[in-house]
């Protein structure tokens, strides 16, 4: 037998790897650096991350996922993972990149749950959902993948009214980092269960996943947005509305400042607004009165909330959906006083010289602040806000943001969702998770991967030492 060595670099480091051998177990298909289809498969969504592994592994069954991880145990080698490539860091990719987006089984069942693969994104589970007047609790985006959001934690536009994704998963298939194929389930191997729900791929990469959805066939709500010169007059009020939403009412606001785009409405062009974000799962007309108290507190640059079917989720947040260089970084916040309000407009809000083209902050409580049925990974619910600034690389973006942010320091939880700040190194990992959840994701990931062959479970071990 001849085997065939291909010369590559992944993060400085030069390895010969026999990738011949790996491409005659696969059903799937490996690509090289040389190959074509290699860019495109190894691209994040966010174009500013570069990822470069020495292959990426297109897998097309679970059992591709298995042969991955067992060669790569087999050769010294590390595996990342990606579907859909949002929350993509560069420094998870691994040497063998395994992209599950052929992982596309899907079925709904009508009595009120769902399984589907890795592969799949929100919008189909919400189409296939919504003949039978059930609904996901996905995303602020219907084109993020389901696995990765929901092992994050997995915070969406209905957290208020019913918790995370996380709280509604019943079982995983994955693949642990030792080659073997498990399923997870809150009886079968727990401390997985408890992992992988919030854990960001720490302790195995995922194939398919088993959740619960709701009985959600339409809300009332999308966006009405302001001038900017009225944003302190409108956050003043926001402030105090919010505090007083009930569980079925979910909200936030954005300052925005969109460029003469494709799809950006004429109005919002060209200038910084403020948009005030809604859902409301309740009576249609009481979340109509209850939108009616901010609309009045200042003209209206445009008015984009009514009841919608269920399907048109992403009006809430119209999140872009085609791939772009972006800078995102995100913090949690204990509360959203006046005095952080000041602040928050005075860096970040009209004559700031803001560079961000969105900065929002959202309203958390309700259910995502409520312990799960079973314990779990995600360390964040305290929190009564969240902050995330959104900018173009190159536009001093970063930089503002972390001035932002130290304004907002006195009400910083020191904390973030994995989701918003992917855990990859010492420093992201402890503000992913609290001390005690990491001291348990290392002995899980130790458990179920002793030779270290998940790079996402690097950072587990590497905070392994925390007291």
């Amino acid at each position: 037998m001849t085997t065939t060595f291909d010369d590559t670099v992944d993060a400085g480091t030069a390895v010969r790897t026999p990738f011949e051998e790996l491409r005659r177990r696969l059903t799937g298909i490996l690509h090289t650096p040389d190959d074509p289809e290699y860019a495109v498969r190894a691209s994040a969504w966010n174009l500013a991350v570069e990822m470069a592994p020495a292959a990426v592994v297109a897998v097309a069954t679970a059992e591709d996922v298995a042969t991955t991880i067992r060669f790569a145990g087999e050769h010294g080698f590390t595996v990342g993972v990606q579907a859909t490539g949002h929350g993509a860091e560069s420094s998870l990719a691994g040497h063998l990149l395994v992209v599950t987006s052929g992982l596309d089984e899907l079925v709904v069942h009508p009595e009120g749950w769902a399984r589907v693969g890795a592969g799949v994104k929100w919008l189909r589970v919400i189409e296939a959902a919504s003949p039978h007047g059930l609904a996901p609790l996905n995303g602020s985006s219907s084109d993020v993948g389901v696995v990765g959001f929901t092992t994050g934690g997995g915070v969406g536009p209905m957290s208020r009214m019913h918790g995370i994704a996380a709280d509604k998963v019943r079982a995983f298939d994955v693949v642990t980092g030792d080659g073997v194929a498990r399923r997870v389930t809150p009886t079968e191997h727990p401390d997985l269960f408890f992992a992988l729900r919030g854990g960001k791929g720490a302790t195995a990469i995922v194939t398919a996943v088993e959740f619960d959805l709701v009985e959600q066939a339409s809300f009332y709500g999308g966006a009405v947005y302001f001038d900017a010169a009225d944003a302190e007059r409108v956050i003043e009020r926001w402030r105090d509305w919010s505090a007083r939403l009930p569980e079925v009412g979910s909200t936030s606001f954005a300052l925005f400042q969109l460029p003469d785009l494709p799809g950006v409405p004429p109005p919002l062009v060209g200038r910084m607004t403020l948009a005030v974000r809604f859902l409301w799962v309740a009576d249609p007309a009481e979340g109509r009165a209850l939108l009616d108290e901010i609309r009045a507190v200042a003209p209206l640059v445009l008015d984009d909330a009514s009841l919608r079917p269920y399907t048109e989720v992403d009006a809430v947040h119209a999140d872009p959906v085609d791939p772009m260089p972006c800078t995102d970084p995100a913090m949690l916040l204990t509360d959203f006083p006046a005095e952080a309000a000041e602040l928050f407009l005075a860096v970040a809000g009209p004559g700031s010289g803001s560079p961000q083209v969105l900065v929002e902050v959202r309203a958390l409580g309700g259910a995502y602040a409520r312990p799960p049925a079973h314990p779990d990974a995600f360390s964040h619910r305290a929190a009564g806000y969240s902050v995330l600034a959104v900018g173009v690389p190159g536009t001093g973006s970063v930089e503002h943001a972390q001035c932002l942010f130290a304004a907002l320091s006195d009400w910083d939880t020191g904390g973030i969702w994995p989701n918003f700040g992917p855990p990859h190194d010492e420093t992201t990992a402890r503000r992913a998770y609290d001390p005690a959840t990491l001291r348990r994701l290392a002995e899980v990931a130790q458990s179920y991967d002793p030779d270290g062959v998940l790079q996402c479970g690097e950072y587990a071990r590497l905070a392994e030492p925390v007291a």
